[in-house]
């Protein structure tokens, strides 16, 4: 495993204790982990997405003059404004769930999902066993001594995970990819691993023997057995430090089977609703979609690259799935709101859309969803 320095790691903690949100430092520079021809989502350097302002320079909306809040990348000036406003709710140190530990059957031939902890799931489905984003750590964090602490235990113990053919990584920020336990995961199952482009230089840095398919958005990957991974846009960024914003591309996954469609986000702002209604379009109103429902807030800050629950379930709405599970929330303190806030959010949301409560759930770590 390659080693980082310790300036740069604690540098790249605080930019996860300040919500993973960072502030910007653009040097135009080279990128230090993928270099490919220009798109309508890469420059050259930076990848970015078509419709999502990312530059506070590029907000032209009057009624954002004043405060040109709504851009992805954040100032020092931002995150200054942040810190001094900041009256967050406190969260518990601790947070147990109220499910038990899960231990998965060895192979499912439909489909069963439980949620290990904040934005990390075990999907099985015919016969496949696939992780999104594994984090175990005890931190959202490149240190052992800082960053966001995480108050419940994860819902599967990494001993009693079930084979592993794939693990499908959203983004490269430490509260998704987490690069000891995906080493760790490597060497016990040699699982096929998919991300966006870029990640492969990041993740073999943990293991360089780990085997990483990088894909871009439109992209497939079939793995196996009449399923396939299909990689489609999202609204967010990535960074594991402070120099390297937006160098890596970063995705939502969708998950097709003889079982039906499922669509996973891992963090994204609403923006347009274009991105689920695109999916709808091309996949088909899905059978489950995985929704992030917290680290929201403030909304000035957050509003680009975070949905609250509000605008979860304007997605839900806009993709038509039949059952929505809720994740992003419970586990690590990122943000202000506190830490019941998305679940009763979540609730007022759909009452307020005249939508049953039970076909979107707040998971908690361990619970398991079935059809």
């Amino acid at each position: 495993m390659k080693r980082r320095s310790l300036l740069t790691a604690a540098s790249a903690a605080t930019v996860m204790t300040l919500g993973g949100v960072g502030y910007a430092v653009h040097r135009r520079g080279r990128n230090p982990y993928y270099r490919g021809p220009t798109s309508d989502h890469f420059d050259g350097v930076r990848f970015f997405a078509p419709g999502q302002v990312v530059d506070k320079a590029q907000v032209v909306d009057k009624a954002q003059v004043a405060d040109k809040t709504q851009a992805a990348d954040k100032s020092l000036g931002d995150v200054v404004r942040w810190k001094a406003e900041r009256g967050g709710t406190a969260w518990p140190k601790r947070y147990p769930s109220p499910f038990t530990a899960d231990r998965p059957p060895e192979r499912v031939l439909d489909l069963r999902v439980v949620l290990i902890g904040h934005a990390s799931y075990l999907v099985q489905v015919a016969g496949r066993n696939i992780l999104i984003d594994p984090v175990f750590a005890a931190r959202a964090s490149p240190v052992r001594f800082a960053g966001p602490k995480r108050v419940n235990p994860p819902g599967i113990a990494m001993a009693d995970l079930p084979p592993i053919d794939a693990v499908l990584i959203t983004h490269n920020h430490y509260d998704h990819l987490d690069g000891p336990s995906l080493a760790r995961i490597w060497q016990a199952h040699q699982p096929l691993v998919v991300a966006p482009l870029g990640n492969d230089a990041i993740l073999r840095g943990y293991d360089e023997t780990m085997h990483v398919e990088t894909r871009d958005w439109g992209s497939s990957v079939d793995l196996g057995d009449g399923v396939s991974v299909h990689l489609t846009p999202a609204y967010h960024w990535s960074a594991r430090g402070l120099n390297d914003r937006r160098m890596a591309l970063w995705c939502a996954f969708v998950i097709t089977s003889p079982e039906g469609v499922h669509y996973h986000v891992g963090d994204t702002g609403f923006g347009d609703g274009a991105i689920f209604r695109d999916v709808r379009t091309r996949f088909g109103a899905p059978r489950l979609a995985t929704l992030p429902i917290g680290a929201y807030e403030p909304r000035w800050f957050m509003q680009a690259q975070h949905m609250n629950p509000a605008d979860a379930v304007a997605a839900l709405d806009l993709l038509g799935a039949r059952q929505a599970l809720g994740h992003h929330w419970g586990t690590f303190k990122l943000t202000d709101e506190g830490i019941e806030a998305p679940a009763e959010a979540l609730d007022a949301a759909m009452d307020q859309a005249g939508q049953p409560r039970a076909r979107f759930l707040a998971l908690r770590p361990g619970q398991v969803w079935e059809s």
